[in-house]
């Protein structure tokens, strides 16, 4: 290792601990110890432009063990991604661009929200989907203009959780050989050493997932870590994980090898006595040294040559495939292709049928006309309905197919969806029960605090299961997805509320959308339509100016609403029926628009829906009602279900009429 590399590799550790000293939270013992891989790495084998963070073809990085973030921010800081000194003092405060752990469109130079352990190396796999498929597509010979790594470094807690073992058994499967993670092997977690929770053989286990596996003993040793890394390049059929020996905590004799480092600051007087170990040049806070800096500066100025050549390609391949060109752009645009909100054809259907069935005549009319729509399920295709007739599968021996298989995985696939999504270049959708959105929660709340506009598809929405029982009726899931902040659920009636939902779906570009669809058929309302995309909306109005009372449901349940309705006119009875199938939308438009739909001197409401019924207290007041379910379900016939717990046109008129008394 030469003085400069040493240097600076110190600077990285001594930057880390000192914002987190000053911040008096945070985790020093990763950056101290990874800090001779991630310079190695950024410096000597990353393909990336610090002067373009976003620059299309880079390698992407991801720190999956997110807590030591302080590592990231001190090689932005070095490598010139704009992340200052005063951010790196400001660690961990209000509206910094250092928070506590990397958060993705918020700092430059993070590819993804890390945090939740296993998430990071499963959105990697996701990345490495994306430019596998990319490269198929576009790549000439000659010509790669797609032609990428993706990095991710993880520690122990990052492979003892399970979805790290879905996504990892994925990439194997899908011999995905661009994708290169690097394990932070230092056998310390929170609690102590690793013995305790965690005994496996982790290179035994990544090569039964058809990895390969490289091992450098020494974490401080760069120039084996560089000829690893280039190892893993050589390697194209096949993922590698790098297990690299670190000390956790490296340079603080107090605290080196023990846990006491790993998520603590290591106080004011270990700061001074780590600086004095590893011959830091000065006591100052934060500070860099002038050769420091010069030398990053010509790291920089030889990395920005990677754009430079990469420009040079494209501007010939342009030339030369003008027509791949100009589908390029169409696939990295935030726009659709297409005009569906004018097209006719996109919201014409015909007669009954379950949501899931209009998902999939949508999902195949869009697959004709929006080029870059990828996705795929759990094993599930069948049941949810997803495939895509007329594209082919992705898979080991062909990267260009647009149809996904992630097998039985859910918790990775909604991971591996945020990284197809996060790389860039794709319209994508998952795809499971609905019930089984338990599985994939951690992920959906990233796609919602990243605002990725990955499409939810869930299938078998309610008690309409039937035999399956409660383990497979969702009940309280609708709730708990209508909970997450920046997260659209959309529940619809028929297939033109399907329609509505898959649009808003594809045009909202700031968070995911949960499309919740059904296993039964539903009838096709003349009624229903675009107002759909207003969340609410009147699909028949009382006769008079002020309704006796409000009729409100989302998804199978508006039939009864609408029915009923009926029985309660021939009873006398003026009813508004609202369909209601999203929540959030209906939120986001004005007050005026909201009076008009629910006004505030029509008290008497009753709302429908076979769920929970929490959620709905805000739309039915003080007077209305609920006709829901807040137990769990059962094992029988849909029809007999249905009727068991209420959800009958009889039971809904009876409810209204107590009501109205």
């Amino acid at each position: 290792m030469s003085k400069i590399d040493e240097k600076i590799i110190n600077t990285i550790r001594v930057l880390s601990i000192e914002a987190i000293q000053k911040a008096k939270s945070g985790h020093p013992g990763l950056p101290m110890g990874s800090a001779p891989m991630a310079y190695t790495l950024w410096a000597k084998e990353m393909k990336h432009n610090p002067a373009n963070p976003n620059w299309v073809d880079r390698d992407r990085f991801i720190l999956s063990a997110g807590h030591g973030s302080m590592l990231l921010y001190s090689l932005f800081h070095l490598f010139g991604y704009g992340t200052t000194i005063d951010d790196i003092k400001n660690f961990r405060q209000f509206g910094s661009k250092t928070p506590g752990h990397p958060e993705y469109g918020h700092t430059i130079g993070v590819e993804t929200t890390t945090g939740p352990l296993g998430q990071g190396i499963s959105t990697a796999v996701g990345m490495a989907i994306a430019e596998a498929n990319l490269a198929a597509k576009f790549n000439k010979p000659n010509y790669e203009v797609v032609n990428h790594n993706t990095y991710a470094l993880v520690g122990d807690g990052c492979l003892m959780e399970g979805i790290s073992a879905e996504a990892s058994s994925l990439a194997g499967t899908l011999k995905l050989g661009k994708l290169i993670v690097l394990y932070d092997s230092n056998s310390i977690t929170i609690e102590g050493s690793t013995n305790i929770a965690f005994s496996e053989d982790v290179a035994k286990r990544y090569e039964s997932y058809n990895w390969q596996v490289l091992n450098v003993e020494d974490g401080c040793n760069i120039e084996a870590i560089q000829s690893a890394v280039k190892e893993a390049k050589k390697e194209t059929t096949k993922p590698t994980l790098i297990i690299i020996k670190t000390i956790i905590g490296f340079g603080c004799p107090a605290k080196q090898g023990k846990s006491s480092a790993h998520g603590e600051p290591l106080g004011e007087e270990n700061v001074k006595l780590t600086k004095e170990y590893l011959k830091y040049e000065s006591q100052e806070p934060f500070y860099v040294a002038e050769d420091v800096k010069a030398h990053m500066t010509e790291v920089k100025n030889e990395l920005s040559k990677n754009e430079e050549k990469w420009n040079e390609l494209w501007k010939n391949y342009s030339e030369k495939y003008p027509e791949l060109a100009n589908e390029w752009d169409v696939w990295h645009s935030d726009k659709l292709p297409i005009d569906l909100y004018n097209d006719k054809n996109f919201w014409k259907f015909e007669g009954k049928a379950a949501t899931r069935m209009s998902s999939y005549e949508i999902i195949n009319r869009l697959s004709k006309v929006v080029p870059n729509l990828i996705g795929g399920s759990a094993d599930l295709a069948p049941s949810t309905k997803t495939l895509m007739q007329n594209r082919k599968d992705f898979s080991s021996e062909d990267y260009s197919g647009s149809n996904l298989h992630f097998g039985i995985r859910e918790q990775a696939m909604a991971a591996i969806g945020n990284g197809i999504e996060l790389h860039g270049g794709f319209i994508a959708y998952v795809s499971t029960f609905f019930v089984f959105s338990d599985y994939m929660k951690g992920s959906m709340r990233l796609s919602a605090i990243m605002k990725l506009p990955l499409t939810y598809i869930l299938t078998h929405d309610s008690i309409g299961v039937g035999e399956d029982g409660p383990t497979h009726e969702p009940i309280e899931q609708l709730a708990s997805l209508r909970s997450i902040p920046n997260f659209t659920v959309f529940r619809p009636a028929d297939s033109k509320e399907t329609a509505a939902a898959w649009y808003s779906a594809l045009t909202r570009n700031d968070g995911p959308t949960a499309i919740v669809l059904s296993r039964q058929n539903l009838p096709l309302y003349n009624e229903t339509g675009k107002e759909a995309l207003k969340g609410a909306y009147i699909l028949l109005d009382s006769e008079k100016e002020t309704p006796d009372i409000i009729l409100m449901a989302s998804g199978s349940e508006v039939e009864l609403i609408y029915e009923a309705a009926k029985v309660l006119k021939d009873k006398g009875i003026d009813a508004r029926i609202v369909s209601v199938p999203s929540f959030e939308l209906f939120e986001k438009q004005t007050d005026e628009y909201k009076n008009s739909i629910l006004p505030n001197n029509v008290r008497k409401r009753l709302a429908v829906e076979a769920a929970s019924s929490f959620g709905w207290h805000k739309y039915v007041g003080l007077d209305g009602s609920i006709i829901s379910i807040d137990t769990f379900g059962a094992s029988a016939p849909a029809n007999k279900l249905f009727e068991y717990y209420g959800f009958t046109v009889d039971n809904v008129v009876e409810k209204a009429i107590d009501l109205l008394k």
